[in-house]
């Protein structure tokens, strides 16, 4: 009712959620804000050159009231070892299986309500993230408030000059893109009620963290779950808008985000 009346929802989903309803495949990325253990494990199996050492089956475990419950993940699952040669098999059966098919009941009758209202052909224009900012809008940025609740790492401070830049591309970048922006480091575009000082990471309170990496070929990289930006040590202003810019437009499945 919120895009078809075109007004705002007080509130957001999480990223795979909004690709759930636009039909689009979750990743492993897509699991670091949800569930940040559960992706360190997976992308250790997806990592690892032994992941046959682990002894793991195509099977997955879950709670049922108190119970331990095991799935196969495809038939004759309990049978199959995970090798090096299936794990990537393995994984997108997983997070397919924890993410998606165990709440397809709840997700199709949600799906059933929202479609009787606005056809899912008129959102498959949007990528997960616009279709957030389409759902709840776009809040005004405080640059000093932020400035004010942001922690530095590395050879990084208020002071240096790539900082120094940093800000100054904030400043000249209009709100919709320090939105986009904030998207791309922590996972959402909302920022809190009592500002950033309330920013939430997979742990709880977590500052907007800008950290010294990298050279200044490389693109910045973010860590949703830790409200992280590591930037590299770019030679010029100009240079440093011009990467920020292409890592807000090529996120969407963008190696550096994690």
């Amino acid at each position: 009712m919120a895009a078809y009346h075109n007004r705002l929802i007080d509130g957001f989903f999480i990223r795979p959620f909004y690709k759930m309803i636009l039909n689009k495949p979750i990743t492993l990325q897509d699991i670091e804000a949800v569930d940040i253990e559960y992706y360190k494990s997976m992308k250790y199996i997806m990592e690892t050159d032994d992941v046959e050492c682990l002894e793991l089956t195509f099977t997955s475990e879950s709670d049922v009231y108190g119970q331990t419950v095991e799935h196969e993940l495809k038939p004759n699952g309990k049978n199959i070892k995970v090798t090096n040669e299936n794990k990537k098999e393995f994984i997108d059966l997983v997070i397919q299986w924890r993410f998606v098919h165990r709440i397809d009941k709840q997700v199709n009758s949600f799906l059933k309500g929202f479609t009787e209202i606005v056809p899912r052909n008129c959102i498959q224009l949007f990528d997960p993230k616009e279709f957030e900012l389409l759902l709840s809008g776009l809040g005004d940025v405080n640059i000093k408030d932020w400035q004010m609740n942001t922690a530095y790492k590395g050879e990084y401070n208020p002071h240096h000059r790539v900082i120094t830049w940093f800000w100054m591309a904030m400043y000249s970048f209009p709100n919709e893109l320090r939105l986009r922006f904030l998207q791309f480091v922590t996972g959402t575009s909302r920022v809190p009620m009592n500002g950033f000082a309330e920013l939430q990471g997979s742990n709880g309170y977590q500052k907007f963290t800008i950290q010294s990496w990298g050279d200044y070929k490389q693109l910045p990289r973010a860590h949703t779950c830790f409200n992280r930006l590591d930037l590299p040590p770019y030679r010029s202003y100009e240079e440093l808008r011009e990467k920020l810019l292409l890592a807000i437009e090529n996120s969407e499945g963008f190696d550096g985000v994690d």
